[in-house]
């Protein structure tokens, strides 16, 4: 259905979100636009059927616009748009991925009533693992279904109504800065008791890659699978104690919400 696919930002996140579009359209065109053209022309150099253009070419061209730009940075660049995608008389649709930024205050920031999809990825979409959650408004069921179908190579892409989707980021957006987090504690935990740090790294991330695994194939809750691993008088639920006595779930519990409040400021303009 989009036959020319654009990109304003392609930074770690744009880029990404680039990559897969590609791989999943090979015969699209795509367009990257980005404040640093260096960036952008090394993805291009990636990409096949990929060049590198100016905000405002992208944004004149691309029936799929994806706005890969910070929260702060939206008002500016879509104030320089304005112009553009007022003077368009095809269908286009735009594509924003900013934190707390809602679809109708892209519309406004764009000037004019134009088809939009909210998304939220998080970075572990770049090896096929990641997350994505989207809504629209005014972008049709087909237009809505082959965007999904762009992005499946992500991982997870799931619809959502819009007033969930700062829930989401919170949790899935925001989520593997806090994986990573338990994942050096967790080697450094293995360091600590002798193993060498490229093994206990190493052990830590299969730990968790397994335990995520696992719980995603099984349907037992997460407490359940906890509870198999924790023998009568063992190791792991003095371990669990410890994590228990340290405020472990609650501060994990607290990170997400702070996360989603700050997601709230930002959707206010605080």
């Amino acid at each position: 259905m989009f036959h020319t696919i654009g990109f304003i930002g392609t930074g770690h996140m744009g880029g990404a979100v680039a990559r897969i579009a590609a791989a999943s359209t090979p015969g699209a065109a795509l367009l990257l636009a980005n404040r640093t053209p260096e960036k952008a022309a090394a993805l291009a150099a990636e990409l096949p059927g990929a060049r590198v253009c100016s905000n405002a070419e992208a944004a004149a061209a691309c029936d799929l616009l994806f706005l890969a730009v910070k929260p702060q940075m939206m008002p500016g660049v879509l104030s320089a748009l304005a112009p553009v995608l007022a003077s368009r008389q095809d269908r286009f649709v735009l594509v924003t991925m900013a934190a707390g930024l809602t679809c109708e205050t892209i519309r406004a920031l764009a000037g004019g009533p134009y088809p939009v999809i909210r998304m939220m990825p998080n970075t572990p979409i770049a090896v096929g693992a990641g997350a994505i959650q989207y809504c629209g408004v005014d972008a049709t069921p087909a237009e809505l279904s082959a965007f999904a179908a762009l992005l499946a190579g992500a991982g997870t892409v799931d619809e959502l109504p819009e007033h969930l989707i700062d829930a989401a980021s919170a949790l899935s957006g925001c989520g593997p800065a806090f994986v990573y987090l338990f994942l050096e504690a967790l080697a450094d935990g293995g360091v600590a008791c002798g193993l060498p740090r490229d093994k206990a790294l190493s052990y830590a991330a299969q730990v968790a890659e397994g335990a995520a695994r696992l719980a995603r194939l099984s349907e037992k809750h997460p407490g359940a699978l906890k509870d198999a691993v924790c023998s009568p008088g063992g190791s792991t639920i003095q371990g669990v104690r410890a994590l228990e006595r340290g405020g472990f779930r609650t501060a994990t519990i607290e990170a997400v919400i702070a996360a989603y409040e700050k997601n709230l400021q930002l959707k206010a303009g605080e």
